[in-house]
């Protein structure tokens, strides 16, 4: 060390000789020596604050000379703010050993590098105490910019760790949202939910409609002003033409675009303005980001979100997560697209195979078809009736395995094979049963499916006689006129395609049952008795029970009043359902010499119930309600 003023130690007269050295070192050079090795800034300073000593690493850390700093006031020349700008003396935490405390520690000051330059540095200041009394303070002091510059690296990559985690977290909330099976509309309104006041204050979705120029404003949603967004949904009147071009280029592009409230508000030429302008009339803000909603080359609307207030412009970040998010709901709202064509194939079809009844004399008969709620809302279920070559009237319930396209095609090979073969074989309903399992499983890929066919045998008014088989199907019902039901159990045999597929050899015995007059026969699928909620044995009895009722209640109405009060007491759910009811008239009407006119058949029924209008047959749907209005309708 160059000591300027070598007040380092002192030497005691009456040493013995020896005594201050260490091995043979003076104890004056051995302190130089580890002061100059010390790895570490020394300053010693005397009362007054002025630098008696500078050792040589300290010299280093501040590109200064010892010569150059001392008797210069330590906290004047090196203790600085981190802009460089001086540190008041009152404030001066190094200089508080002089006058009172102990030591001091710390790492938040910084000193002047001769360069201009400050350098951070943790540090100690310790007095310095000759015979009882102050006499200064030693400073020790390192460079501290290598250990902040890893502490602050650390404190970066934590905040960027914990932003990309909640980017993560609302990413996962909205492919939840999305993946929901209600409506679209309920789903983009659940959408901004999430988005607001998460990624911005407010929020809209505008899809294109039908018509070219116009957008449909299906949901807004703000933070700020909740009533107000909520009356600016509805139809985006009718574009101008630069406006139509600008929305075709952002629904049309893949990138977002960025709106400034500025521009949308006093600039006339602006094109977006014609539909944007009035959200931020109403809703505030300063900017917002405008992405697409668009995938597989289709584009379906606009998902802007605007920032207010002292919240800051969106960031590239966020800006990328909103396109992120608007590519997600294109694909949505494609799938849906794709799903209801689907579901319209798929219904006209079916449609199409649930044909009219027939209505003979004074017999009548009604259908249903119930849809099941999820999947392709269509499937295997079907009902038939029609009259055979030797004037007998066919009757026919079935389910084919599966809920889609394919089970409702597959239900139209085993429907036909069936009519084709109940017409060509004048013959027991065992025979023909074992016909069609042949003829499914040699000449259709169908899967198995259960059936129940029948023949309503007996002359004109009566009596009549039910010959059937039952291959795997839940039974017939049979309900009097008194309420009494009796489930027709006779003519069991295995599922069409499995005796035959397996080779098991088994067959379908013939099963007979007198009509009562006034009787009614219900056909029915297991959707009708069966659900997850309720097994198939309450479910019966449930069925059992409400015929019955009906059937005392109902006296003297029409089939089909009691086939849709029927349906309303059990509201099936879940399954599709199918039902054939035939109701019998009383013993001698439509016999030879009567002359009472048959009952009016479904096709003369009243315009005041227009779902009536197919004759003797009609598609019955369960209730939908719309509840997305009411979810946006909550604060």
């Amino acid at each position: 060390m160059r000591a300027v003023r070598p007040r380092w130690t002192s030497h005691r007269q009456d040493e013995e000789p020896g005594h201050g050295e260490a091995d043979g070192v003076p104890e004056a050079e051995f302190a130089r020596e580890v002061l100059r090795d010390l790895g570490a800034g020394v300053l010693t300073l005397d009362t007054a604050g002025r630098v008696t000593s500078v050792n040589p690493w300290a010299e280093r850390l501040l590109g200064r000379s010892a010569r150059e700093m001392a008797g210069q006031d330590a906290h004047d020349l090196l203790h600085r703010n981190a802009d460089g700008s001086r540190v008041p003396r009152e404030r001066c935490t190094l200089r508080r050993p002089l006058y009172q405390a102990p030591a001091e520690e710390g790492s938040e000051e910084y000193f002047l590098r001769a360069d201009g330059t400050t350098v951070p540095i943790i540090w100690t200041t310790t007095p310095l105490i000759r015979n009882g009394r102050r006499a200064g303070l030693v400073v020790v002091f390192h460079d501290f910019t290598l250990h902040r510059s890893a502490v602050e690296d650390t404190a970066a990559r934590t905040a960027a760790l914990e932003t990309l985690t909640t980017r993560l977290h609302l990413l996962a909330e909205v492919s939840t949202v999305l993946i929901t099976t209600e409506s679209t509309q309920g789903t983009i309104r659940r959408l901004l939910r999430l988005l607001v006041p998460e990624l911005g204050q407010w929020a809209a979705v505008d899809v294109c409609s039908a018509q070219r120029d116009v957008l449909e404003r299906v949901a807004v949603r703000s933070s700020e002003h909740p009533h107000r967004a909520r009356r600016l949904r509805g139809p985006v009147t009718s574009l101008p033409e630069p406006a139509r071009v600008a929305v075709n280029r952002l629904i049309n592009g893949d990138r977002p675009v960025r709106l400034t409230g500025d521009e949308l508000l006093h600039d006339p030429d602006e094109p977006l303005a014609a539909t944007h302008r009035v959200l931020f009339e109403r809703l505030g803000g300063h900017t917002a980001v405008a992405v697409p909603l668009r995938t597989r080359g289709r584009s379906y609307g606009i998902l802007t979100v605007a920032r207010t207030g002292d919240s800051p412009a969106h960031t590239d970040a966020e800006t990328a997560l909103l396109a992120d998010i608007g590519r997600r709901v294109g694909l949505v709202m494609d799938n849906a697209r794709l799903y209801h064509e689907q579901q319209n194939v798929a219904e006209t079809m079916q449609r199409q195979l649930l044909t009219p009844l027939p209505q003979v004399n004074h017999v009548r008969m009604a259908a249903r078809y119930w849809p099941a709620e999820s999947a392709m809302e269509v499937g295997g279920d079907w009902y038939d009736a029609f009259l055979l070559g030797d004037g007998v009237m066919a009757l026919v319930i079935g389910d084919v395995v599966g809920h889609d396209l394919k089970a409702a095609a597959h239900m139209a090979e085993v429907r036909n094979m069936l009519r084709a073969l109940a017409w060509d074989h004048q013959e027991p309903p065992s025979l023909v049963m074992h016909r069609l399992d042949e003829a499914v499983t040699n000449t259709s890929d169908a899967p198995m499916a259960t059936v129940v066919f029948a023949r309503v045998e007996g002359p004109e008014g009566g009596p009549w006689q039910l010959h059937w088989v039952n291959a795997g199907h839940p039974p017939p019902l049979l309900v009097m006129r008194d309420g009494e039901t009796r489930f027709l159990e006779g003519g069991h045999g295995p599922l069409i395609g499995m005796s035959a597929t397996l080779r098991l050899g088994l067959d379908w015995p013939d099963a007979r049952e007198d009509l009562p007059p006034e009787s009614i026969l219900l056909l029915y699928t297991d959707g009708l008795v069966e659900s997850r909620a309720r097994p198939i044995d309450l479910g019966m009895a449930k069925l059992r029970h409400h015929a019955g009722v009906l059937a005392r209640r109902l006296a003297g109405r029409s089939i089909d009043d009691f086939c849709d009060e029927l349906l309303a007491r059990i509201a099936p759910r879940g399954d599709d359902v199918a039902l054939l009811a035939l109701g019998l008239p009383a013993a001698g009407v439509g016999a030879p010499g009567d002359t009472r006119p048959p009952p009016p058949d479904q096709s003369t029924c009243s315009p005041a119930d227009p779902e009536r209008a197919a004759p003797g047959s009609r598609m019955q749907e369960p209730e939908v309600l719309d509840t997305t209005h009411d979810e946006a309708e909550e604060v």
